[in-house]
């Protein structure tokens, strides 16, 4: 039943263009700015979708640009685009909102790895790596990127077109080599194929247009990425927010935005040279299911010689927070007879009974093993501010 009001999907789009959208991406900051004040277009959406995750303005922004609508690149930029823009969606409604109900705004941000991996290589080796809320399957190849920590030298797998910069404060424990990986599966509601044409440009719909982001929707993943993102990246460690976390407590700008042309097109120039890399390596199984129902039976495949980390990137935002609690459950009762860890990265809203202090940059997430938090860390995987040294893992 739609329970929806104008006034709510106005304040939502103004929360994502104030709050997500902006230092990221000067198209969609625009894009949802308009939309916010326009009060027929905000009633037209409420009306014609559910409460709830399908009022996601990413998932809206995405749809269009996936069905080639006006301006998909860019993004509509003045009020005569914008008008065109909009008329276009209503126009082609039944297909927007049918992408819109069938997708879901689960982005995969490989660039993750980069933040994880101070945590996984610590832990006994070799793993078996279980991500929940998984979408393409990106952040379950650590060991098939390159890796450039605060401009020191670069270490990894050697033929990988991806090189994930990063930087760290005084005390990151910087890892020399990835972790050894013996077994890898994700779970998620709706997983992506990237043998699938289709799966791929949805995936590519999500990332967000910029100045310099040549994400030209097609079928496949492209050749000569590599080439493109291997160079230096110009990337810094600023704390820009992104759109798949869905919270709606971040404030304050990310102070990023004199970059934020080159670090959107980066994000989608990793993405193409990501699923590239993964796309060459041995199938993944890739579970379509309930994270409650699902992963008990997943995580008994992991071989017991292994240490077993289920871990998840700014998966659960839109659970309940029973649901949450009960997940949190679930994944410690895994634990119980076996090696493994939790490892978890979200913002610090979403596992609110975690232990210390709250980031002062409200969008940043928090890095936890176990439940106990490690490190703070920007959620496109620029930066990582290591905490007070967790408890031995």
């Amino acid at each position: 039943m739609v329970v929806n009001s104008a006034q709510a999907v106005a304040d939502r789009y103004a929360d994502f263009a104030w709050q997500q959208a902006r230092g990221e991406s000067d198209a969609h900051e625009e894009l949802t700015a308009r939309i916010s004040q326009d009060p027929d277009f905000c009633d037209f959406l409420a009306v014609s979708l559910p409460h709830g995750n399908q009022q996601q303005p990413n998932l809206l922004l995405a749809a269009v640009r996936y069905l080639d609508g006006p301006h998909a690149e860019q993004g509509p930029r003045g009020d005569f685009a914008y008008r065109s823009w909009r008329e276009w969606t209503i126009r082609h409604w039944d297909d927007v909102r049918d992408v819109m109900m069938r997708r879901l705004a689960r982005t995969d941000e490989p660039a993750r790895c980069a933040t994880l991996l101070p945590v996984l290589a610590r832990l006994p080796q070799p793993l078996a790596l279980l991500e929940v809320g998984a979408a393409a399957g990106l952040c379950l190849h650590p060991d098939r990127y390159r890796y450039r920590y605060d401009g020191g030298p670069e270490f990894g797998d050697p033929d990988s077109p991806v090189v994930l910069p990063c930087r760290t404060s005084p005390g990151t424990p910087v890892p020399a080599a990835p972790p050894r990986i013996v077994w890898r599966a994700g779970l998620g509601l709706d997983p992506l194929d990237l043998s699938d044409p289709d799966d791929i440009r949805w995936l590519r719909a999500l990332a967000w247009p910029g100045p310099g982001n040549d994400t030209t929707l097609g079928t496949g993943a492209g050749t000569g990425t590599g080439d493109a993102w291997s160079g230096s990246t110009g990337s810094s460690a600023g704390t820009g927010s992104g759109g798949d976390t869905g919270s709606g407590s971040r404030t304050g700008n990310s102070g990023h935005t004199g970059n934020r042309g080159a670090s959107v097109a980066d994000r989608a120039r990793r993405q193409l040279a990501a699923i590239e890399a993964v796309r060459n390596a041995p199938p993944t199984p890739l579970v379509r299911g309930d994270l409650l129902h699902e992963l008990p039976a997943l995580a008994a495949q992991a071989p017991p010689e292994a240490t077993l980390v289920v871990f998840h990137t700014g998966a659960l935002t839109h659970l309940p927070l029973e649901r949450r609690e009960e997940f949190v459950r679930v994944v410690r009762s895994l634990l119980v007879d076996r090696p493994g860890h939790w490892v978890s990265q979200e913002h610090h809203s979403v596992l609110p009974w975690l232990p210390g202090p709250r980031p002062a940059d409200a969008r940043l997430l928090t890095l936890a093993v176990d439940g106990r938090p490690a490190a703070l860390t920007e959620q496109h995987g620029r930066s990582v501010q290591w905490l007070a040294e967790p408890e031995p893992v």
